[in-house]
């Protein structure tokens, strides 16, 4: 059982629009630990998005639509223990991240392997904000003490550079930052079988993704619910004749046995054994996407009755919160580093 009054921090990039991948590995997880009672940051990181080639213009309008999912999804933004702000919002964010790329090595940053495939599919412009974005993503963390951060399975590389920064900071000036848990605790807290990694629809050795242009893999959270049932319907899986949950033989059919199980609350051990015996796919296909069309159907109905001008209205009292918890811990480090007396 999760325990009480831990704080967490969680959130999402701006770049692309929402998808089915996204609301199982990072929404649905915040709407069970505001459940439980937690303080919960839900950062929108658009400063983040600067670091890839988008249309900078829409972020505001994003973020509006970000927030309404979330709250179409189950998340009380009225709470007073939901904090939802941007980071753009919240300087302290920036100049923590400043602090934190001047006491990591350009070696544990080019390591990274986020970095490294990114960069590797740029074209020509690499953003060195790509290259220090872990430091970025450790000062969002640090900033309000956060204890458990629900990352996806490519994002446990910048948590554990998080942990490794508190330490060496705390070590050579004293105990300033909070250090987060590990990825196994983090696990372990939020009650998870496995990090969730949604897989693409079309090629499931890749996550979905609403930065890559996917369009038959990806399912949208504001898709029309028919056209993700074809989706579905078209997955690439294989030609085994047998419906197992093992990602390394059978990933499409694995990919789909998660996602049935996320939607429906299940365990992917008792969704697998519905199937055991099927040698043909087609009605495995037709289960699953049926929860995808009911839960996109019922998320839709609910998004439209989201008033954008009410989701303004919670991020601004949002903010006002976020910065006062960052600024407490940054003034905290510059006083222990001797930016300020």
């Amino acid at each position: 059982m999760i325990a009480m009054n831990d704080t967490i921090l969680t959130g999402l990039q701006l770049t692309g629009s929402l998808h089915l991948g996204n609301y199982l590995g990072a929404v649905l997880p915040m709407v069970d630990i505001q459940k439980a009672g937690h303080t919960v940051y839900m950062y929108v990181p658009d400063i983040h998005g600067l670091t890839a080639d988008v249309d900078y213009s829409s972020f505001y309008e994003r973020t509006v639509e970000f927030l309404r999912l979330y709250a179409a999804a189950g998340l009380d933004l009225t709470s007073d223990d939901l904090i939802p702000f941007r980071g753009s919002h919240v300087p302290a964010h920036s100049e923590l991240a400043w602090i934190l790329t001047c006491f990591t090595g350009m070696g544990e940053l080019e390591r990274m392997t986020q970095y490294k495939d990114k960069s590797s599919r740029a074209n020509t412009h690499i953003s060195s904000g790509l290259l220090t974005y872990p430091t970025l993503m450790a000062a969002d963390i640090l900033l309000y003490g956060a204890k458990y951060v629900p990352v996806g399975e490519d994002q446990q590389q910048h948590l554990e550079l998080t942990r490794v920064l508190a330490r060496r900071l705390n070590n050579r000036f004293g105990e300033c930052l909070v250090e987060p848990a590990d990825h196994e605790a983090n696990l372990a807290f939020f009650e998870t079988e496995n990090a969730v990694r949604i897989r693409s629809l079309s090629d499931p050795t890749s996550k979905m993704s609403k930065s890559v242009s996917d369009p038959k893999g990806t399912i949208g959270l504001l898709d029309d619910p028919e056209d993700a049932r074809k989706k579905v319907m078209s997955a690439v899986t294989d030609d085994l004749g047998s419906i197992s949950f093992d990602f390394v033989n059978q990933p499409g059919i694995s990919n789909l046995i998660q996602i049935k199980a996320l939607l429906e609350g299940k365990k992917i051990a008792d969704v697998a054994a519905e199937y055991v015996g099927h040698t043909q796919y087609g009605q495995f296909k037709s289960d699953v996407a049926d929860a995808v069309v009911d839960f996109l159907s019922n998320l839709q109905a609910e998004f439209a009755r989201i008033n954008p001008d009410s989701v303004t209205k919670e991020l601004h009292t949002g903010e006002e919160k976020a910065n006062a918890a960052a600024n407490e811990t940054l003034y905290r480090l510059q006083r222990a580093i001797g930016l300020r007396q």
